[in-house]
């Protein structure tokens, strides 16, 4: 697929730097790697991850420097930062703020937050533009942590990037996942709606900003349809042959904190500023093509 060829700026490679490298890092740092990129993160636990010569992972959890300190970032060109901030505030700025000031090789920073720092809008669409409103101590700690890192770089030649990243799915992490290991569950709340996007739609995002970079930019990461969560397993059901789950109505299901703070706003995301100021075409602009994606690589 054309996507997954993408490179950056033309055969010019550089080293990544991922404070957490989950999911998401994991495979954009994959694709760079093929195009000749170093590639290097942080993890609470190196058990986590198995050992790759072409990865260079550090123990980090945020209440002390990575071990090493400034020699772990140098030649660093670009970095992705997504720990969820502390009550204190953002970990890798709290702890590494002046090694990576000091840094003559970064280039681009990407902040990878979350709409919830939009707070809930009734199912409204919310553009880049909208003033932030964060109804929750998980928004407002987020939009905190983005507001840090573009003042960290401010009048510096590093460019920072702020993108809100909608649902994350892909590989192992999807509907299909979670019917084929009985762990689907549709929750009903009449009215509320999603914005997803697939784990290398926003490898893409990220790439093509590298390319184009804009300090202080924010970006709404997320398909092209909001929609019940419900909509998705039913239609991964289809797919795989099997018979969905019946609904859960929300006021009697059983969620984490986590979960329910996501259901307690709903919003739709505007993403024409990916489009037109990155010039992405998604892969994946619906669950739809997502879901069979995975299903026929599986």
């Amino acid at each position: 697929m054309e996507q997954k060829q993408l490179g950056v700026r033309a055969g010019v490679s550089g080293q990544l730097f991922c404070f957490g490298f989950g999911y998401t890092c994991s495979r954009l740092a994959s694709r760079l790697r093929l195009s000749g990129w170093r590639t290097a993160g942080t993890v609470r636990s190196l058990r986590e991850k198995e050992p790759n010569e072409d990865l260079e992972l550090y123990r980090f959890c945020g209440d002390a420097p990575v071990a090493g300190g400034f020699d772990v970032f140098r030649n660093v060109t670009h970095l992705v930062a997504s720990i969820p901030p502390g009550e204190e505030g953002d970990p890798a700025l709290l702890q590494h703020l002046a090694d990576l000031r000091a840094l003559p090789s970064l280039e681009w920073v990407g902040y990878l937050s979350t709409p919830a720092v939009y707070g809930d809008r009734g199912g409204a669409v919310v553009h880049e533009t909208d003033l932030p409103n964060p109804g929750s101590e998980r928004g407002r700690r987020r939009l905190a942590a983005e507001r840090a890192w573009v003042s960290a770089f401010e009048n510096t030649d590093v460019s920072v990037q702020v993108f809100r990243l909608s649902g994350i799915y892909g590989p192992g992490r999807s509907a299909i996942d979670q019917l084929r290991s009985g762990k689907a569950r549709i929750i009903d709340k009449p009215g509320q709606v999603f914005n997803r996007i697939h784990v290398d739609d926003i490898g893409t995002i990220l790439m093509a900003s590298m390319q184009r970079p804009n300090h202080g930019r924010i970006y709404n990461v997320a398909d092209d349809e909001a929609c019940p969560s419900g909509d998705v397993i039913r239609y991964a059901a289809e797919l795989l042959d099997m018979e969905a789950p019946e609904p859960i109505p929300f006021d009697s299901a059983e969620l984490s904190p986590m979960a329910r703070s996501f259901y307690s706003e709903c919003k739709r995301l505007d993403t024409a500023r990916i489009k037109s100021e990155l010039g992405v075409k998604l892969a994946y602009s619906t669950y739809r093509e997502g879901l069979r994606s995975i299903l026929d690589d599986a």
